[in-house]
Parts: C-alpha cells; sequence; structure tokens
C-alpha cells in the first residue's frame, strides 16, 4: 500500500482474521454493490466462515509472511492475494465504534473519477488508463467526531439606512438598533480524521457524508480493503473540530444578522461543551496516478463518489480553446460591423 512505512509489528493470541468460503474455500469480500458478503470466485453470498491465526506477521491462508505496516488494520497478502483483518488493531483501545460501509466500488469509483474529468476542459485525453487504474485501492480511513453543545451569546450594534428624494433635496436616514442574539447550538458527529498520511484539506473536502448510514462496528465491512487505525488520540485532534465549530456557530450567527446594512458587534462569547466522541471508520477510494514525470493523487467518497484531485493541464487544448473563442468572437464582430453597414 502506497504511503505507509513498512514496520513489521504484533504477536499474541488471534492476530489475523480472514473470512474464507465454506463453499469453495475463495476469499469472501464485502460487496458495496451488493451490500453484502460476496465470493468473487463461485458467486455465493454471505457464504463466510472465519478463520483466525495467531500471528499478525503470517498469512492465515497461504501461510507467506505479511509486512504490516504502521497503523494498518486490514491489508492485503502480496503472496495469495487475500484481504486479511488484523485483530488486534480493531480490538480492545482500537476497535471503531462504527463503520461507514463503502457503498461506491472500484468501477463506480472509476466512473466517477471519468464523469469529473470530462467536466475538466483542459485535462488531457486518455489522462487515466485502465493499466494505472489497478493502483486504485479503498481504504478506511480513521476518524474521530465529536459532538458539542454549543451557547452564542451575541450583542452588537445594527444599522439599516434609507435614502430618498424630494424635488432637487437627497435625504439619507440612519436608525440604530441594539442587536442582542442568544443561541443554543448542538453539533452532532463533526469529523476530523485521524491518519497522519491523509492530508487534512483533502478530507475534509471529501464531506459530507450521510452519518444515517453509520453501523456498528463490524470487522466484515473492512474484507476486501485496506484500513487504518487511528494516529493520533482524540484529545490531540479535537481542536479541529473546535475550530469546525466555531466556524459553523459563526456562520449561524451571520445568517440571524441578516436585514442590517452594518453590524458592529460589542460581545461575542461562544461556550463550546464536548457532549461526546466516536472513533469511526469512513470509506475512501485513493487513486495515484503518474503521468509525464509527475505523481497526481485522487480521492474519491466511497459513498457518494464525490471526486477529489487536481488534472494536469494540456496546453495544446488551452490553446485550441482560446482560438475557437478569439474566433468566435471575431465572426460575431464581423457580423455586427456587416449589420450596421446594412442599417
Amino acid at each position: 500500500m502506497p504511503g505507509w512505512p513498512n514496520r513489521v509489528t504484533g504477536t499474541g493470541g488471534d492476530e489475523d482474521m480472514l473470512f474464507k468460503c465454506k463453499n469453495c474455500g475463495g476469499n469472501v469480500v464485502y460487496e458495496p454493490g451488493r451490500g453484502r458478503m460476496y465470493c468473487p470466485h463461485c458467486e455465493s453470498e454471505d457464504s463466510e466462515d472465519i478463520i483466525q491465526s495467531g500471528t499478525m506477521t503470517q498469512c492465515v491462508n497461504c501461510g507467506a509472511p505479511v509486512m504490516v505496516q504502521e497503523y494498518a488494520s486490514a491489508g492485503r497478502c502480496e503472496h495469495c492475494g487475500s484481504y486479511i483483518v488484523f485483530n488486534e488493531r480493531v480490538e480492545g483501545v482500537y476497535e471503531p465504534h462504527m463503520i461507514l460501509p463503502f457503498r461506491v466500488n472500484k468501477d463506480g469509483a472509476v466512473q466517477a473519477m471519468d464523469r469529473e474529468f470530462k467536466k475538466r476542459l483542459f485535462t488531457p485525453s486518455g489522462f487515466m488508463s485502465a493499466k494505472s487504474l489497478e493502483t486504485m485501492v479503498g481504504i478506511y480511513v480513521p476518524f474521530w467526531m465529536y459532538d458539542y453543545r454549543a451557547c452564542y451569546d451575541f450583542a452588537g450594534e445594527g444599522t439599516k439606512t434609507r435614502r430618498w428624494t424630494n424635488g432637487d433635496t437627497e435625504y439619507i436616514e440612519t436608525s440604530y438598533y441594539a442587536v442582542l442574539r442568544k443561541m443554543d447550538l448542538d453539533f452532532d458527529r463533526i469529523p476530523v480524521d485521524a491518519s497522519y498520511r491523509m492530508d487534512d484539506g483533502t478530507m475534509d473536502l471529501m464531506e459530507p457524508y450521510d452519518y444515517r448510514m453509520l453501523q456498528g462496528f463490524d470487522p466484515k465491512y473492512m474484507s476486501g480493503f485496506y484500513g487504518e487505525v487511528y494516529n493520533q488520540g482524540a484529545a490531540q485532534l479535537e481542536g479541529r473540530a473546535q475550530t469546525k465549530a466555531r466556524n459553523a456557530s459563526e456562520e449561524l450567527m451571520r445568517e440571524s444578522l441578516n436585514g442590517y446594512d452594518t453590524i458592529i458587534p460589542h460581545r461575542k462569547d461562544l461556550n463550546l461543551q464536548r457532549a461526546g466522541v466516536n472513533y469511526a471508520l469512513m470509506p475512501v477510494w485513493q487513486y495515484l496516478y503518474r503521468y509525464q514525470g509527475k505523481t497526481y493523487e485522487f480521492h474519491v467518497n466511497g459513498q457518494t463518489g464525490k471526486v477529489i484531485g487536481a488534472t494536469p493541464v494540456s496546453a495544446v487544448k488551452v490553446i485550441s480553446y482560446g482560438l475557437s473563442v478569439f474566433a468566435a468572437v471575431t465572426a460575431i464582430c464581423a457580423l455586427g460591423i456587416r449589420i450596421l453597414e446594412i442599417l
């Protein structure tokens, strides 16, 4: 898996978990399009048996050594291709409270990117190649989700200005108002990613998710995907959640103050109290593509299909588009001049 340092860790009890088909012995994975467990070998559904082994560094299916990357909670055996869940990374303090299962499968993610790239006029033709799409992987990214109760006490001075004319005289009337607001707000599940390797800004842009689809954690949803445990604790990342809550509170307060021409604040007291925090895994497709010596990184929301990532710009397309616009403007101007001559 690109981006994770290679570190072999973990020994103990039942460390590896494999979902094996009881009909054919193949690796059963969670199929987003079906919304259930699926064996791609015999095409049976919900036919999984859980097989466990006593070491995290040896594949439970073929016995080959497994390179367990730092923070990895699920991965794939490079030898037999089986998807393995690492028990000690999904139990105890690392057990997620919730998981949002993938709803967009790999083909759906590819189609979402294709649609997005077609909207971008200057993306080079054939930017995506089928061969490079083999590097697309589904990842369950760790998130902390914070609940807050907020009380916002605002006091200020607002003005409304009225203008009118009587004869040759213009009148301006300015009215002044004491503006008082007190808002009680509840914020549920403000998400903050807890992965070092995922860019915070990118993960913020992946929102929104439909939290109504959140499920109680079940490791079966991880079969067929990669996964991470949280890299930082909830207390370490709470500042980002508070910033989101404060920004949302400010926006709601501004909306409540519409109708005034100016507002001069005298008091802005926002009190945030954390009401709860949950550890959740969120679905993300990651696609790394090297094009003309440069690596481009794209992320697709595994639930909604939203695509985040910048594409290269084709100089040929830019020039062609510019010439087309120039030709169109020239033709319109020539037509306008001809019409004037006729008139």
